[in-house]
């Protein structure tokens, strides 16, 4: 049976339900291609693609016109799976109508289905505005990268008590304006579990612990394509990196021994018109 895709009515009756929402990071058509076959409910656009596709230490250097075009690579391929676009840093911090309009060109330009922002209470304006513009935006709390810097690095958040206590007034400012799902960022467990269980929409936890309604992880961590650092809530399901490298020096090997291309990778002609090619060739003192 076909993959149908889902929407954000779809998630909450899943929340209801108790089964898990499925999602990850892509960025390019290729990636995408394959997740699209797989049973994976929704992708995230992610500005990690400042990191993993980029090469930056962080993800604020990533900008807008950039995301979009990661945006539409992946909306080539996704047809059964439901899109959220980031926004990156400062395109919804200055104003309102500074972020409904480049949410608006998430959309529209970058084909996605929702767009996502970091930041609780200080965001909630934003995220009001921006869903009565009809655009589904999906929240995103506890260690939200593209203000690490101001949190001392990429680290647990809401350890102590009052931060906890600050985690979870996010969680519920960000429902109340109308986000359709909170992601839930490295934080501990029992505190994504009273947020999961304090809302009505769906938490999606990275570094949040098992009691959210779904889990998110960056594609290349999962699949073993990004070494640079590992961070404790990855699990790798493969490691496509070192088959990468293998099947590269394999391939290196073969071209210097002269093993590739063979005749089965190769294409011919007759023996006839090769002597008769060589033959005008010679004539005409071409060779």
């Amino acid at each position: 049976m076909e993959k149908q895709k889902a929407n954000i009515l779809k998630f909450k009756e899943m929340k209801q339900q108790g089964k898990k929402i499925t999602m990850v990071t892509a960025y390019d058509f290729a990636m995408m291609s394959q997740v699209d076959k797989s049973d994976i409910d929704m992708i995230l656009v992610g500005d990690s693609a400042a990191m993993t596709m980029m090469g930056y230490e962080g993800t604020v250097q990533i900008n807008l016109d950039t995301m979009l075009v990661f945006c539409q690579a992946v909306a080539n391929a996704g047809k059964h799976t439901f899109l959220v676009g980031d926004m990156p840093f400062m395109t919804y911090e200055i104003s309102t109508e500074q972020a409904m309009t480049n949410a608006g060109r998430i959309i529209r330009e970058g084909r996605m289905d929702a767009v996502k922002l970091e930041g609780g209470e200080r965001m909630a304006d934003t995220v009001t505005a921006i869903v009565r513009a009809g655009i589904p935006v999906m929240g995103h709390i506890g260690l939200t990268p593209q203000s690490a810097a101001q949190l001392g690095g990429f680290n647990v958040q809401g350890k102590k008590l009052q931060d906890a206590k600050q985690i979870v007034k996010d969680a519920l400012a960000l429902e109340k304006a109308g986000a359709f799902a909170i992601v839930l960022e490295a934080i501990p467990s029992p505190v994504a579990k009273i947020i999961t269980e304090s809302v009505q929409v769906p938490t999606i936890g990275i570094g949040a612990g098992n009691k959210c309604d779904g889990q998110v992880l960056v594609i290349h961590d999962l699949l073993g394509l990004f070494d640079r650092f590992i961070p404790k809530f990855v699990k790798r399901y493969a490691n496509l990196g070192a088959d990468m490298q293998k099947a590269l020096n394999t391939y290196s090997a073969e071209v210097r021994e002269g093993i590739f291309p063979d005749k089965e990778h190769s294409f011919t002609m007759p023996q006839d018109l090769v002597q008769q090619l060589t033959a005008e060739l010679q004539e005409e003192g071409i060779l």
